[in-house]
């Protein structure tokens, strides 16, 4: 393996050296060896959540979803076909590759999941390595490079994104854009592929533009290396076609989430303050985030971003004046961030695994940053660095083997976002669950109220939840779960639900208000989409007629 750069030998510049040159002074097969140590050190801090079940989207990614049970020609169409039912295993996102992913991985290991978390924690070493590799293309000290590969294979931030089974998207995209960036000039049709999969692995591999663009412009590369780099905004471009349509039938795009533009300023800019906080500390990090909006001039979020912002602005705006690579690599920061700014708003403002695709970008910046310093500094300055960074490497590590241990289950996870935001959805429903348990009905319902009046509307759960079975049949709580079942409705005519499972739900949500004729029409809107529910609707549509005619033939 070697660490190429972006222009190459034919922008005239000189090229990074090749593994094992003078220059790092490291063996020949350092690659190897480092990505043996880093399987090593992940396996070892993250062990806490190799027996962990699959949780939360992994439902939908993989547990419900059929279409990975066989590798056939029909399935893998299925998971390229954006009109196809499989779209809706991947919770909005148009994603292939990572369904293609899933569905090996399901011939390997079933519905055992320690297989599953084994190859997110071996791809996390892989991605740590390429990330080392760019640094030394980038002409990063090779020292400081490792300590900054170091940090992002321990980080807290990342155990979201490596310990949550169906983040493998996160994992192998940033791997498939890192293979990109490393083999663009001298393999650019190579460099080409490895793009489009990390783009139909994860969308936020968009970044790998931007960055591309950069090192470019900063190694003053031949009008080649611009036409290739052009391919990949086209198809950028028509990926985004498609992206859009699918996040949009999520209704993720119609999110009412602002009071007005400056509330949402302020609340971008706040979130992008917290992003910077979690990335140097790790404080911070959350199993699920839920951020208020920043109503106050006077946040101190808000007013954090504003001398990081600038900060950050000019460092980026003057290295690239100065075609510097150091600006390429907070151009990949900002890039990364930017999908889930809040420009466009959507459900989930903040999330750990977000944080994945930006630290490198931010890691890199700063230890080009601060290369001409190491360089210049004593003997005694360097090695105290050095200690620093091994000591923050350890409190990281110890952090990370904590958090691992949460994805041991659901419940583990919704305790620790209930902590981290008391006045959240996760919060509030184990509070209600805990009044319900007491006797406390008014509670129980204000604190579901409350989780309404953050987005909470899955009338389903409701009637699932074991917590809140002392609740039903009580008339509050009745009103509460008919409420819910019209906010589904309302939303599925928002966002034109009209897929099989949509339907279904929709079905369902009709029943659970009384509305019968209209149950029985979305019930039968579903039958006549395609999809793998069939026979479960036909026994709820025949139970439903039966119902209609006993009411029929009521006195």
């Amino acid at each position: 393996m070697t660490a190429p750069d972006v222009a190459g030998s034919e922008s005239g510049a000189e090229g990074p050296p090749a593994s094992g040159s003078g220059r790092t002074g490291w063996p020949r097969g350092w690659p190897l060896l480092l990505y043996a140590a880093f399987a090593v050190l992940s396996l070892s801090l993250l062990r806490g959540a190799l027996e962990g079940r699959f949780v939360s989207d992994d439902g939908g990614y993989i547990v419900a979803n059929l279409y990975l049970r066989e590798i056939n020609l029909e399935n893998v169409t299925a998971f390229f076909d954006p009109a196809s039912p499989a779209q809706l295993h991947a919770v909005g996102n148009y994603s292939p590759i990572h369904l293609l992913l899933h569905a090996v991985e399901w011939q390997i290991f079933a519905d055992h999941t320690f297989g599953y978390h084994l190859v997110n924690i071996l791809v996390h070493a892989l991605v740590g390595v390429l990330f080392l590799a760019l640094l030394l293309a980038s002409r990063a000290p090779p020292l400081a490079a490792l300590a900054a590969a170091l940090l992002f294979v321990v980080h807290p931030g990342n155990v979201q994104a490596v310990a949550w089974i169906s983040q493998l998207k996160s994992t192998a995209g940033l791997a498939f854009a890192f293979g990109a960036l490393l083999c663009f000039e001298r393999r650019p049709w190579l460099a080409l592929g490895l793009f489009a999969l990390a783009l139909l692995t994860k969308a936020a591999a968009a970044f790998a533009i931007p960055m591309g663009a950069a090192l470019l412009w900063a190694r003053a590369a031949p009008r080649r290396a611009w036409l290739h780099l052009g391919l990949w905004l086209l198809g950028l471009l028509a990926y985004s076609v498609v992206e859009f349509a699918e996040f949009r039938g999520t209704g993720w795009v119609e999110v009412p989430a602002y009071a007005d533009p400056l509330v949402q300023l302020r609340s971008i800019a706040a979130y992008a303050a917290r992003y910077l906080v979690m990335a140097a500390t790790s404080w911070g990090v959350s199993a699920y985030h839920e951020p208020d909006p920043v109503l106050s001039w006077f946040d101190p979020w808000w007013l954090a971003a504003l001398p990081l912002g600038a900060l950050l602005a000019w460092r980026t705006l003057a290295t690239l004046v100065r075609r510097e690579e150091e600006a390429a690599w907070w151009l990949a920061a900002a890039a990364a961030w930017f999908p889930i700014s809040q420009l466009f708003p959507f459900p989930h403002a903040m999330a750990d695994h977000y944080l994945y695709f930006m630290l490198p970008g931010l890691l890199g910046g700063s230890v080009l940053a601060l290369a001409p310093r190491i360089e210049r500094a004593s003997q005694s300055a360097r090695h105290a660095l050095a200690g620093g960074v091994l000591v923050v490497a350890v409190l990281f590590g110890w952090h990370s083997s904590e958090r691992a241990k949460l994805w041991e289950n659901d419940l583990l996870l919704t305790l620790d976002a209930a902590a981290n935001y008391p006045n959240g959805r996760n919060a509030r429903l184990l509070r209600a669950r805990s009044a319900a348990q007491t006797g406390d009905v008014a509670r129980a319902i204000e604190e579901l109220r409350g989780a309404e009046a953050r987005g909470m509307f899955e009338f389903r759960l409701l009637d699932a939840d074991p917590g809140l079975a002392p609740l039903r049949g009580r008339p509050q709580f009745e009103q509460l779960v008919r409420d819910w079942a019209a906010l589904w409705i309302d939303y599925a005519e928002r966002t034109g639900a009209n897929t099989q499972t949509e339907q279904h739900v929709v079905a369902q949500a009709h029943r659970r208000r009384g509305e019968l004729a209209a149950a029985e029409a979305s019930y039968q809107r579903a039958l006549a989409a395609e999809g793998s529910q069939g026979t479960e609707i036909r026994q709820e549509l025949e139970s439903l007629r039966r119902l209609r005619r006993l009411q029929d033939e009521a006195p």
